[in-house]
Parts: structure tokens; sequence; C-alpha cells
């Protein structure tokens, strides 16, 4: 192979590589036992808070922007059944996300509240559990075509959690459902705000992520590829406010979106088919 081939050749896989991130802005690549990253949470400085999903540890790790794990603990009475996503509130409390419902057909969802990480001395937390289910959910699992009840995003307001879920029915609709709980121990029973359709390419348009932003005048929705920008909203139903629908370009798995502060958001994706695995940015200016 000639010298001038080959250079054409990176050259090439070079920008094919950059084009697989689209928007995005890749600060760090994420260390290999994160491969399965599936919720991410800052608290405004240098660092954020990352879980993994179903068949991982009952660990929350704390990473620097250059991909570095600072520092895990283990979650005392709180099973990683299906971590999803990762929240918090102005109290500094931690939300997790234990709602993975692939089947439909889970019974044990929950929520589980954990104290600010970030103050922490010792090398595990307590968590206090937020036990839910949806009340129009008659059947575990029902029929293909009313797969609504698996869920990877929630996020924090007022003194609720926000749960929207992950269409998987077939035929695909786009339709996500929006509950809520309230935040503090407790079983209960969701309350159905609301539902909107951002899209509907089930292979691009499933809701994977959600975050509100400092000022808690925006939401951003992340789903396989895109971002669902949330504006001028009332409670409980934000949907039915402004929605900008930004196609990010990037079509790797991406799981996880929070605010960095109110115009920056910080989005993962987990490894998968030789791609992802980073920490990327996104302006919203």
């Amino acid at each position: 192979m000639s010298k001038i081939t080959l250079t054409i050749i990176l050259i090439i896989s070079t920008l094919n590589s950059c084009s697989n991130h689209g928007q995005l802005k890749v600060i760090a690549d994420l260390p290999g036992s994160l491969n399965e990253n599936s919720g991410i949470a800052s608290y405004g400085d240098s660092t954020v808070w990352f879980i993994e999903d179903s068949g991982n540890k009952d660990e929350i790790y704390q990473v620097n922007l250059k991909g570095d794990i600072l520092k895990s603990l283990e979650v005392k009475n709180g099973k990683n059944h299906d971590w999803e996503d990762l929240a918090t509130d102005v109290s500094g409390n931690l939300y997790i996300a234990d709602i993975g419902n692939n089947d439909n057909d889970r019974k044990n969802l929950m929520i589980l509240k954990l104290p600010n990480p970030t103050i922490e001395p010792g090398d595990k937390i307590d968590a206090e559990k937020i036990e839910l289910y949806y009340p129009d959910q008659k059947k575990f699992p029902p029929k293909k075509d009313a797969f609504f009840y698996d869920s990877e995003a929630i996020f924090h307001h007022g003194n609720k959690i926000y749960i929207v879920t992950k269409n998987r029915s077939k035929s695909f609709t786009g339709e996500a459902h929006i509950y809520s709980v309230p935040d503090t121990k407790g079983k209960y029973e969701a309350t159905l705000v609301g539902s909107f359709i951002p899209c509907t390419d089930w292979k691009i348009c499933q809701i994977t992520s959600i975050d509100i932003s400092p000022r808690g005048d925006k939401i951003v929705a992340l789903s396989y590829g895109k971002l669902f920008v949330f504006t001028d909203f009332t409670w409980d139903n934000f949907t039915k406010g402004n929605m900008q629908e930004i196609d990010l370009g990037a079509r790797s798995q991406l799981e996880s979106v929070c605010f960095l502060n109110d115009d920056t958001l910080l989005i993962s994706d987990e490894k998968a088919h030789g791609e992802g695995g980073n920490l990327y940015t996104f302006s919203l200016k």
C-alpha cells in the first residue's frame, strides 16, 4: 500500500470518527469499568457522578472531567436491579432511578434517595426507598402494543420526582408517558401527568434520560441521537410549553444527560459495537 493511499484512508477514517459524534464535543474517554454507564449527575463542580445499569455493582462513581474515577460508594440497602438515571435536588440529595423495565414485567420499581455523596466520608452510603407502581398497568407484562412501562429518565422539581417512560411498544408511536411521585420514603401509586410524542422513529426517538436546568426554566430529554428542549412551561405537565427538537448528528447509544450549568450539558454514551464510552459537552446557547 502506498503512503498516499494510507494517508487518504487515515484521513477518511478520522473524518468518519469525528462525524459519529455529530455536534457533541468529546471531553473524556470513560474507563472500561463504566462501559455500561446509564445515568449521570452534576453538582456544578469539576466532577460528575455515574451509575451503571443491570448486571453491574450497587455503586455510584465520582469521575472528573478527564474521565478518571476519583471515588466509588457502595449503596447500602439499594440493589441494582436496573439503575437507569440520576437526578439531584436543591438540597443535594441524589436519586437513583431503579425503574429499568425492558420486559414491562417488574413489580419492584423504585427510586433510591441518597444524601449528598460529595460529602460522604466513607466508602458506603445509605439509601431510602421510594417504591412505586403505574396505576394504568394491569398486566405484567402487557400486550406488546402496550409496552409503555419501561423508563430510563427522571428529574426532580419541587417535592416531586418526574418519570418519563421509554416506549417499547410494537407498533412504535413514539409516545412517552410522564408520571410523578413524592420525593420521600414510601410506597406510591405514580400519578399520570401527561404524555407527548417526541418523534416517531423507534431507532432515535426513545427517551433515555432527562434533566432540568439549575434555574428550572429548561428541561432536556435525550434520545439515541436527539435532544428535546422544553421551555416556557408550567407545572405539572411541562410538555404544554415549547419543545425544540435538536438533531445531535450522533447515533451512538446515548444514555445520560445532565446540566453542568444553565447553558451547558454533559452527555454520555455506553460503549457498544466499538463506539461510544465517552463524556461529551453540548452548548444550548
